[in-house]
């Protein structure tokens, strides 16, 4: 029979193996109790009182404590709360009689017990709050292991978000450092630069390009152009197309364009001022054309010195001789002619003569002006032409009767244009010391000035707009490269009173 219904009763099936601690001061309760565990997957420990129950807990790994009420010493309600208190996750449960319900509601209240068992127990009813008193001791567990890890988790993942807010403030930082850097690059080239889209509306632009459409940086973007101009910048649009990079004359400046596509329809355009760079070349080449046409002038005055000559020793000796007058006037004129063509000679001469450094040295421009304006008074006598002088101390490396020379060429040439014009006139000497290292001469007229399609031509030799038998071609040729040849520029300038004005840019003595 007890066989029987040990088989019927139900098998208790649990995840986990677990360890039970049974205290009861009756022997026979206990062995009852371990009679109705024995088939369970338990390890099942007993005690007889409180004390020694809690010596087992210090040394056993206790998953569910079944307690009886009523217990010599310290009852089960202390000895409860006293478990609750030292070890709060094993699952506590009391035994105890039907008349012993306000120990319940003490056990509930104090020791907060998992479940309580009636005396005399079922022990279908027992193995099930067991089980469920075990299972809740591992779900505890397991709770708290999970509780764990997610405050573990939580920690880390507020370690990185920390970690990844600082690298984001870095990054950040980093990208406006990267940013501002990149502006204060863009703002401080020197050449004109913008992003315009369709050839004709601005998205960014540097301080440059601002400064050429006369806005500020502020009122770039969105800024479109007007009548094909960004100020005193070229449009690109009409001008660059397909092409990539294209030179453009613009307002009296050469510029020269580059686009790089940008994207979107958009297109990085650099602008760069190329005037100067443009005079730079053409002076150069004025200066090589100037060479090898002295080089050649030289050659032919000397070839042609020596038959003229000799042309002029023949007409001086047939003069002595007795001849009609009409022979006497033929020789007259040929005599005549050949001095002119001497003279042309010897400006040929000087032309392509290039001075010894030998003979350079400081050099008083105020001084040249005078002696060179002694020179021609005998052209001045009539009065028609006025000479102004504006003359400021000023030295220059240099020869003196060379740029006598200068002086002298221009203002005969001065003279020369007010006397075509018909009317009196005025002419303007000027000497100064110029920016660091130079100095300046000038002399400007009122006459009728030089044609614009003839200013590129006026310091070639030989080339002359004036009378045939009233120049050579060859008063500023000769200027052009004593100016050169003193490390110095000469230029046309359309003077303030409506005529010439040539400037003559010469590198200044040391010590000046």
């Amino acid at each position: 029979m007890e066989m029987q219904a040990a088989e019927a009763r139900p098998r208790v099936t649990v995840s986990r193996e677990a360890t039970l601690l049974i205290v009861d001061d009756d022997e026979h309760v206990r062995r009852a109790l371990r009679r109705v565990l024995r088939r369970s997957p338990y390890h099942v420990h007993d005690a007889a009182d409180a004390l020694a129950a809690l010596e087992v807990l210090e040394q056993e790994p206790v998953q569910v404590v079944v307690s009886d009420y009523r217990m010599p010493g310290m009852d089960g309600v202390a000895f409860l709360r006293m478990v609750k208190d030292r070890f709060p996750r094993v699952q506590r449960v009391l035994l105890t009689g039907q008349a012993d319900s306000s120990a319940i509601e003490e056990a509930v209240n104090q020791s907060e017990i998992f479940r309580f068992i009636w005396k005399p127990w079922d022990d279908s009813h027992l193995l099930m709050t067991i089980q469920s008193a075990v299972d809740q001791y591992w779900v505890a567990e397991e709770n708290e292991r999970l509780q764990a890890l997610l405050t573990a988790r939580s920690a880390e993942l507020e370690r990185l978000n920390r970690e990844l807010d600082a690298k984001l403030e870095q990054r950040t930082l980093a990208l406006k450092n990267a940013a501002e850097e990149w502006r204060t690059c863009f703002d401080s080239i020197g050449d004109p630069l913008a992003i315009i889209r369709g050839g004709c509306e601005v998205i960014r632009g540097n301080d440059a390009f601002a400064k050429g459409a006369g806005v500020t940086l502020n009122e770039l973007s969105g800024l479109h152009c007007a009548e094909h101009a960004f100020g005193t910048l070229p449009c690109p649009q009409p001008h660059l197309g397909e092409q990539p990079e294209k030179e453009v004359v613009f307002r009296d400046r050469s510029w020269l364009l580059r686009a790089f596509p940008f994207g979107d329809g958009a297109s990085v355009v650099v602008y760069k001022d190329v005037t100067e760079e443009r005079e730079v070349t053409r002076r150069l080449f004025q200066a090589e054309k100037m060479s090898a046409l002295g080089q050649l002038a030289g050659g032919v005055a000397h070839e042609i010195n020596n038959p003229l000559g000799g042309i002029l020793a023949f007409a001086q000796i047939m003069a002595q001789d007795q001849r009609s007058p009409e022979d006497q006037e033929n020789i007259r004129l040929i005599h005549d002619a050949a001095v002119r063509a001497k003279q042309i000679v010897e400006s040929l001469l000087r032309f392509s003569r290039r001075p010894q450094k030998h003979e350079r040295g400081p050099v008083d421009l105020a001084r040249v002006v005078d002696e060179a304006l002694f020179l021609v008074q005998s052209q001045l006598r009539d009065g028609r032409v006025e000479v102004v002088r504006q003359l400021q101390p000023a030295q220059v490396l240099g020869n003196a009767n060379q740029l006598q020379q200068i002086v002298v060429n221009l203002v005969v040439n001065g003279i020369q244009a007010i006397s075509q014009a018909g009317r009196p006139g005025r002419i303007s000497v000027a000497a100064s010391p110029g920016p660091a290292g130079r100095a300046w001469l000038s002399v400007s007229d009122d006459g009728p000035g030089v044609p614009p399609h003839l200013a590129e031509r006026i310091f070639e030799p030989f080339f002359t707009t004036k009378p045939e038998g009233q120049g050579t071609g060859l008063g500023l040729a000769i200027c052009y490269r004593i100016a050169e040849e003193h490390g110095g520029t000469i230029r046309l300038e359309r003077s303030a009173a409506g005529g010439a004005c040539f400037v003559v840019d010469l590198p200044a003595a040391p010590g000046a």
